[in-house]
């Protein structure tokens, strides 16, 4: 069951996920298999089936780019921002599942699909808290469906790799071609955070590339951990351990206060968004800076039922609510106070894994443009 704590879980999957959770014993099991066996896509995932990989020098590969108008430009009401592809340092951002229908084991890369449209809002509200810092540039890319996270590890990491290779390209591309020696910030959520790790690991952290990386926000994991042996595995980047730390990573997965840790294979990093620390100590709710209701609607068609958008458009992003709730880092999973408002509710499985950058997003904002003055002055 552990891999039902996945990003990018639409609240219809989690609202059927917690039916099959409320099942008990052998017939929960059936229910989960049943459910999975008639709506994951067909057969067993042939790399050869994907369509063709995206080319990375058309602009139409990319969700946002600093020379396009795309929901990532957007800016929350009374906060101010200044212009795409004027900043001294560039984010590449590595957006989550939003690929949730059966048809095929990787997306289709249907600009017109319900797929895109979501990758479209996790631009406006996840992506759009650098637009402050950094220049945004985030790829397209033939993203693992919901479906891979629901079977055998094996069957995950085989889909998980064949998207990969999309975001090693994406990065390759814009490193030699957009990037032009700036400091840059690696910035994703869920399925984009396992991608991340890995082009961390092999392709930033051996070169000379982590010298020019301000920090990565690898925000969301959940099963599948930022562990003290990913560290291990590398030279020089290190977990950050407070709000101005270079060339290092940082990392939640967000709970309600009193709900049960999150279960990994290993410990994961929790940074306190908060207090950026990695102690257990609590920060209070005072020391949220503003959390941003979400924009948009997620399209959450599964299985069988058909992807198409909601063609829903969003134009402005509302104002931060400051002091919406405390944080505290207990055994890997941070917990989170209840919000004071509404609109910020736990997802069916008991998590804030949908808001994890919604609920901090000022915090995330003023912090990476903290962090990427601190490299230009080192």
């Amino acid at each position: 069951m552990k891999a039902l704590k996945i990003a990018g879980v639409s609240v219809t999957v989690i609202a059927l996920i917690a039916i099959m959770l409320s099942v008990s014993g052998l017939g929960g099991r059936l229910f989960l298999l049943a459910f999975t066996a008639y709506n994951k896509p067909s057969g067993t995932f042939d790399s050869a089936e994907a369509v063709a990989a995206p080319d990375y020098s058309e602009v139409e590969n990319w969700a946002a780019l600093p020379t396009t108008s795309d929901y990532a430009d957007l800016v929350p009401k009374g906060v101010s921002a200044g212009t795409q592809g004027e900043f001294p340092v560039d984010v590449f951002f590595i957006h989550p599942t939003g690929f949730l229908t059966s048809g095929s084991w990787t997306s289709p890369m249907d600009v017109n699909s319900g797929t895109e449209e979501n990758t479209r809002l996790m631009m406006a509200n996840q992506a759009s808290a650098f637009n402050g810092c950094c220049n945004v540039y985030a790829p397209r890319y033939r993203q693992a469906n919901i479906f891979a996270y629901f079977g055998e590890a094996e069957e995950r990491d085989s889909v998980l790799a064949f998207a990969y290779q999309d975001v090693k390209r994406a990065f390759d591309y814009f490193i030699n071609h957009y990037n032009q020696n700036r400091p840059f910030i690696i910035a994703s959520h869920s399925q984009g955070t396992h991608h991340a790790t890995r082009l961390l690991k092999e392709v930033i952290d051996p070169g000379d590339l982590h010298q020019r990386m301000v920090a990565a926000y690898l925000i969301g994991s959940t099963s599948i951990p930022v562990s003290p042996s990913w560290f291990d595995a590398m030279n020089n980047i290190k977990p950050c351990t407070q709000e101005d730390d270079l060339h290092c990573v940082i990392h939640w997965d967000s709970k309600p206060e009193g709900a049960p840790a999150y279960e990994r294979p290993e410990p994961s990093l929790c940074t306190n968004p908060l207090s950026w620390r990695t102690n257990e100590e609590m920060a209070d709710a005072s020391l949220n800076e503003g959390a941003l209701p979400r924009a948009g609607k997620r399209n959450d068609a599964i299985g069988k039922a058909p992807d198409t958008p909601n063609n829903q458009k969003v134009i402005a992003l509302d104002q931060p609510i400051p002091a919406l709730a405390s944080a505290q880092c207990k055994g890997g999973t941070l917990y989170v106070g209840e919000p004071a408002v509404s609109g910020f509710e736990t997802d069916r499985l008991g998590t804030y894994h949908i808001l994890e950058y919604s609920l901090f997003y000022m915090n995330i904002h003023n912090n990476a443009k903290l962090r990427a003055q601190s490299l230009l002055t080192h």
